[in-house]
């Protein structure tokens, strides 16, 4: 599985680490921090044979995608196991969604995951997963106290490959 994702700029990416390195603490549940994971916001999910498939769509997009204001505005559940922050989606999220899933739905023999799909996307931000139904109950509790909504500016978008997290590209916006 590969990841096309958004990064933020620095006073984002330090608000979101605090959330997820308290989260972490008061849960115990230190998936995000023990592997590495930055803050980020996935915009598309691929299943692809190697990431040399990939790699020239990524780069087209040079130029193509630009750097933009958004707001977080809630928290959220993917349940049973996912604990995130979530922003508007705004006309901006939603042009790069389908410029992206148009670069990459044509390409042979990979396959673009559903929830990642224009009019599919839920945009979020993971702050903490694989949660028990317990450390979910914590996590709320501690995001119900900590966060309120705040402007950010996306910077950068990267290529990964998960599992574990490993930054293949990136595109300064």
């Amino acid at each position: 599985m590969y990841l096309i994702s958004l990064y933020f700029d620095e006073k984002t990416n330090r608000m979101i680490q605090r959330y997820i390195d308290n989260v972490a603490m008061h849960t115990g549940n230190t998936f995000m921090t023990d592997h590495n994971v930055p803050p980020h916001m996935t915009i598309c999910a691929i299943e692809a044979k190697s990431i040399e498939e990939l790699v020239p769509a990524f780069e087209s997009l040079n130029g193509r995608i630009k750097g933009g204001d958004i707001q977080f505005v809630s928290t959220g559940q993917l349940l049973p196991y996912v604990f995130y922050i979530t922003p508007v989606l705004n006309d901006h999220l939603q042009d790069m969604s389908k410029t992206i899933y148009d670069t990459f739905a044509g390409i042979p023999q990979t396959s673009i995951s559903r929830f990642y799909k224009p009019s599919s996307w839920l945009p979020h931000v993971t702050v903490a997963k694989t949660l028990s139904k317990e450390q979910m109950q914590e996590a709320f509790k501690i995001m119900q106290n900590e966060f309120t909504p705040f402007d950010s500016h996306i910077v950068r978008l990267g290529l990964s490959r998960v599992n574990p997290h490993i930054d293949v590209s990136s595109i300064n916006l």
